[in-house]
């Protein structure tokens, strides 16, 4: 292929040499262009890194051509309605829809396979509830017996996003959202940015790395602590143990993404990779855990403190649990997340193989609550791909309160799932800090899609409530959710997810199959 490639160079510039003299100019330009092409080639032979360039020059160089173009190629002329991951274009379109107060009906009834193993429905009522009646804006009120200033929490929320991962343009659209709609904003672990300070209720989110809390040696402070949780923005605080993309890794701000702007405010060395340590500093048992709750509380004031995992071990939650009872310490809420959860970068393996799916933990979460007789104290909050109506009717119906959105509000800010985050190359401006990207997101205008979004999805769940002549979401019950688990067989969540009598845990009637966790649990160790 190489000597082919250098005699037909050698006589194509021998051959439109003479054109060229003795016909036409123009040739002119073609043997240029076709200078070029053989002095790429010839660079193509002679580099050692890719076999398929020396092998096949010039040629070869089309296969990455054609990788870059396929995932556009793909989404765009491929993959159907009902396609694409991690969220297919029906769910995107219904996104799109609502955050520009479009038309969101669909003709010609449902695309989905309704006999296909995994399809979900729920139950209706022949005597629904008047939608127009209703409350279309349901909240929440989180705090315990501990908690002295409560937050009254919309049913839907922005979940955790940092600025850092997000561009200041989408940060702000975000805060300024929540601040239109009158629901909440995690700020993410990277720390309070002016971004999250626009005028919207915040949640700020402490991680591994502390940022926004942490001292000269990137450890805890209750000093630094206190002066930021005593902002008016903030309502909560969420102490995250583990993201559902990357549990046991901790976050990843790529060098790129981190300007001296993020830099100064998460106290860290600009342009350079910020690994979050995988665990906690500040205590190693889960005694420590809940007796730092109850610390991180009275430090900020009394405002409702909880923490957000995604479920690994289960003898360890179970041995968080055994800890509040022993102590009469309770976070006011628990933010569970899923293995299917979204981020800007990690790891495939991460990603793909590890941490519970998001209805398994909060099936478990919910039940071990019960189990131990606490779940009056604690409100849980789902955080796993939450995007539509459906979606937080079936969370609550396996436990939630309350329900977070991060992806989806993404795509109200005009994300197109490009799969760039971890790139700084984000088409839309969102998932980026270049400016040339991130001037083409105009938060005038971001803004009010976003609190669109939320507000049509909120509507959307409160009429479905009312199609199952139902009020409120308190008397969800997992019976209300149907899956198809065989092409012929058809059981509720209830019927997969077993609900415990309330206090079993706690008076030797614990179901066989928690019974190896809960003796593995321990209270002074991990």
């Amino acid at each position: 292929m190489r000597k082919l490639f250098i005699i037909t160079s050698i006589a194509s510039i021998a051959l439109f040499g003479l054109l060229g003299y003795f016909v036409w100019f123009g040739f002119w330009i073609i043997l240029a262009i076709l200078a070029i092409v053989i002095v790429i080639g010839a660079v193509d032979i002679v580099q050692k890194k890719h076999t398929l360039w020396r092998n096949f020059p010039v040629l070869g160089r089309l296969r990455w051509l054609m990788e870059a173009m396929r995932p556009k190629m793909y989404q765009y002329f491929v993959e159907s309605d009902t396609d694409g991951r991690p969220i297919n274009r029906l769910d995107r379109n219904t996104i799109y829809q609502r955050a520009k107060k479009e038309l969101d009906t669909m003709p010609f009834g449902t695309q989905s396979d309704v006999y296909a193993e995994g399809y979900e429905w729920m139950t209706h009522s022949i005597s629904p509830k008047d939608f127009h009646k209703m409350n279309h804006h349901p909240r929440v009120m989180v705090g315990n017996k501990d908690c002295t200033q409560p937050y009254n929490c919309s049913v839907l929320n922005v979940s955790a996003m940092s600025f850092g991962s997000l561009s200041a343009a989408a940060v702000s659209s975000l805060n300024l959202g929540a601040k239109i709609g009158g629901f909440a904003h995690n700020t993410g672990e990277g720390g309070i940015s002016p971004y999250h300070l626009m005028g919207g209720d915040i949640i700020w989110q402490i991680g591994t790395g502390y940022f926004g809390a942490r001292d000269a040696n990137g450890n805890f402070s209750f000093e630094i602590f206190a002066k930021n949780a005593a902002k008016p923005e903030v309502k909560m605080i969420e102490i995250k143990l583990s993201q559902g993309a990357k549990p046991g890794h901790g976050g990843i701000l790529p060098g790129a993404k981190n300007t001296p702007e993020i830099a100064a405010i998460r106290h860290v060395e600009p342009f350079t990779t910020v690994f979050s340590p995988p665990y906690h500093s500040a205590f190693s048992t889960p005694l420590e855990l809940i007796k730092f709750i109850g610390k991180v509380r009275e430090s900020s004031g009394g405002k409702p403190v909880g923490f957000k995992l995604c479920i690994g071990h289960k003898f360890e939650f179970i041995a968080i649990c055994k800890a509040m009872v022993q102590l009469d310490i309770y976070p006011d809420f628990i933010t569970v997340d899923g293995g299917e959860g979204g981020t800007g970068a990690a790891p495939q393996e991460f990603s793909n193989y590890v941490g519970a799916p998001f209805l398994d933990g909060l099936a478990f979460v919910h039940n071990m609550l019960v189990g131990f007789g606490i779940r009056r104290h604690i409100k849980i909050i789902g955080s796993g791909k939450i995007i539509s109506g459906f979606h937080l009717i079936r969370a609550m119906a396996l436990g939630a309160d309350i329900c977070n959105s991060a992806r989806a509000m993404m795509m109200a800010l005009g994300c197109i799932q490009a799969l760039v985050c971890n790139r700084n190359t984000c088409p839309t401006g969102v998932a980026t800090q270049d400016p040339k990207l991130t001037k083409g997101l105009v938060v005038s205008d971001k803004k009010v899609r976003v609190a669109n979004y939320q507000e049509e999805t909120v509507k959307s769940f409160v009429e479905l409530l009312g199609a199952a002549g139902m009020d409120d979401a308190s008397t969800l019950t997992r019976s209300h959710i149907y899956r198809r688990v065989f092409m012929n067989e058809v059981r509720t969540l209830e019927d997969i997810y077993p609900s415990l009598t309330p206090g079993c845990m706690l008076d030797n009637h614990i179901p066989e199959k928690y019974k190896t966790d809960f003796e593995k649990a321990c209270v002074d160790c991990w």
